[in-house]
């Protein structure tokens, strides 16, 4: 019998693709990691553009009472006046410049000095580490209250504490130069240990050996943190001053729950984020906070490309 072979059927070619499809898959494949990344970064930039952008139109305008209401278009006038305002808006630049740079400088010291002391390990670290960390647990407007309390010129802890060893009462966030360094202390005692962590970390990813080279040679402790550490350790502090120098430069809720409105009665903790709160919410005029805002908009930029200026520098 001769056996019976089934008609052989060729099985159905897949359709070629087309040069405009290759050159897409191609391209998408090349550029992937942007096409992955885009959807988050234009809905990142659309709640970050369109804030922004009203802000700025409302400057232009002589908004007040109602940001629906009928404003008028006029130009660079709002600047003017907020530039030439020497009795509230350059008062409150010094201050957010003033209440920067002092609770950053004392937070990058006192930072590196417990980073430095919980670099190597000892008996009870861990408690240690968590009693630092303690401050950042709560909220600042919860941290402002507390201080308001322990500062109450009557019936605070810290003036019963002066009266224990002699020294008499002091009007702390009362009196009107003393509210701002209080204040200050109040942002270094709650932030300092996000430094200490930031530090601590670049601490602990630096080799032993430039270390142990500079101890053989002789160096000593404060000549190996000089020539060996810090400089090992800058990129670090630059990235922990951006961080918390662009924080400190917008805190509101620990002045404001501080003082309240106006930052005080003469404004002694009036810096520009709570001017322009206070300008808005207080006296709905939405024109000139708009135009505060995208000043301080601006200089927060400015200090943002100079400290990522100085960074990328160190890295080289």
């Amino acid at each position: 019998m001769s056996a019976v072979t089934a008609p052989r059927t060729d099985s159905p070619k897949a359709p070629m693709a087309s040069p405009e499809s290759s050159a897409w898959s191609q391209w998408a494949n090349k550029h992937r990691k942007w096409l992955f990344a885009a959807p988050a970064m234009a809905f990142v930039a659309v709640l970050i553009i369109f804030p922004v952008a009203w802000t700025g139109y409302l400057s232009l305008t002589d908004a007040e009472g109602s940001v629906r209401a009928e404003s008028e278009f006029i130009g660079f006038q709002n600047y003017l006046d907020v530039l030439t305002d020497t009795d509230r808006f350059w008062p409150a630049v010094w201050r957010t410049v003033l209440f920067t740079g002092v609770v950053l400088f004392f937070e990058v010291v006192l930072g590196m000095a417990i980073a430095l002391l919980l670099w190597r390990p000892f008996r009870g670290e861990k408690w240690v580490r968590v009693a630092i960390l303690l401050p950042l647990v709560a909220t600042p407007v919860a941290v402002g209250m507390m201080w308001r309390l322990i500062f109450d010129p009557n019936i605070g802890m810290a003036n019963q504490l002066l009266g224990w060893i002699g020294i008499g009462p002091q009007p702390w966030l009362a009196g009107q130069h003393s509210a701002l360094p209080t204040t200050m202390f109040i942002d270094i005692w709650q932030w300092t240990p996000m430094v200490v962590l930031i530090l601590l970390a670049g601490l602990t990813s630096l080799s032993d050996e430039p270390q142990e080279a500079a101890r053989i040679d002789g160096a000593s402790s404060w000549q190996r943190f000089r020539h060996v550490t810090l400089p090992l350790l800058m990129p670090t502090v630059i990235v922990a001053i951006l961080l918390r120098g662009i924080d400190a430069l917008k805190t509101f809720d620990i002045l404001y729950a501080t003082k309240g409105r106006g930052g005080g009665s003469f404004h002694e903790v009036e810096t520009l984020n709570v001017y322009a709160y206070g300008l808005s919410f207080d006296y709905n005029d939405y024109g000139v906070s708009s135009t505060v805002l995208i000043i301080f908009f601006l200089i927060i930029i400015g200090v943002m490309w100079a400290l990522t200026y100085r960074k990328k520098g160190l890295g080289r």
